[in-house]
């Protein structure tokens, strides 16, 4: 079965960059508007890397998910912040190797959602749904994710290049820890996140640029010190805290530092 959850969108700003437009634009997708463009262009300049940050990305997703289904035997998968649906979709690479997995996306963006239930169609065997939430309303997202999700089974918590818009004021620590004590043992908490310790002169120079862009969403990067606080009470998977191309890489590693911070962990 196939569910899809959300209702309609609302209208979408094009005035103002979104970061799921921009992600999609540095992906080379075709679902972004002059404003995103602008802005990734604008970032670009101060750190040329961030195409190849993106690509990577979105590559230590496929091997978390292939690591978590084929090695770990999880089927089930709460993605928040997925973004605008593309190639290699959790869903996409769970289901490929266990088609009865099930996946629920979460994302607050308008543009997202429209896409979203257009695009993201999983196998007639397991089940692929959609929630339209703020990722500082757990609440809300796990009490939808419990009409496709069954929390006495283990499930993955997939935050990829997410909790980097939401401020310290937040306390993206606690709203983390809720999410994950809803979760029983043998859960995963899957995270990548902007660094702003590698690089940080580009980095921090790049993130200004993004900042005067994006409207009332902020980004901020994070030491290798905050990302860790996510996973306290957690058991990290080898190879632990580090930069994205670094998370088991299939082929050899990028000679490049990557700006980002790659981690899964599991619930004991």
């Amino acid at each position: 079965m196939t569910e899809n959850e959300g209702g309609g969108a609302s209208a979408v700003d094009t005035s103002v960059a979104r970061q799921a437009r921009i992600y999609d634009y540095l992906l080379g997708g075709k679902d972004n508007f002059a404003v995103d463009r602008e802005a990734a262009d604008q970032a670009l300049a101060a750190f040329p890397g961030l195409v190849t940050w993106a690509r990577q990305n979105r590559a230590f997703l496929a091997r978390a998910v292939n690591y978590l289904v084929a090695d770990q035997g999880i089927r089930q998968f709460l993605d928040i912040g997925t973004g605008l649906p593309t190639a290699s979709n959790t869903h996409e690479v769970a289901q490929r190797i266990a088609p009865e997995t099930r996946v629920v996306y979460v994302d607050n963006d308008p543009v997202v959602l429209v896409h979203a239930q257009s695009l993201l169609v999983g196998t007639p065997e397991g089940a692929t749904a959609y929630i339209q939430a703020d990722l500082r309303d757990p609440e809300t997202i796990l009490a939808q994710a419990r009409q496709t999700l069954d929390f006495s089974r283990p499930v993955a918590l997939m935050l990829l290049a997410i909790l980097h818009v939401i401020p310290d004021d937040d306390d993206p620590w606690d709203v983390v820890g809720r999410l994950m004590a809803a979760l029983p043992s043998g859960s995963y908490l899957v995270i990548s996140h902007p660094a702003r310790d590698i690089h940080p002169e580009q980095i921090a120079e790049m993130t200004n640029r993004f900042n005067q862009r994006l409207g009332s969403v902020v980004s901020h990067g994070r030491t290798r010190d905050e990302v860790a606080r996510f996973f306290a009470g957690l058991d990290l998977v080898e190879p632990g805290i580090v930069s994205t191309p670094r998370w088991r890489p299939g082929t050899g590693l990028d000679p490049a530092e990557d700006p980002a911070y790659a981690v899964v962990a599991r619930k004991p």
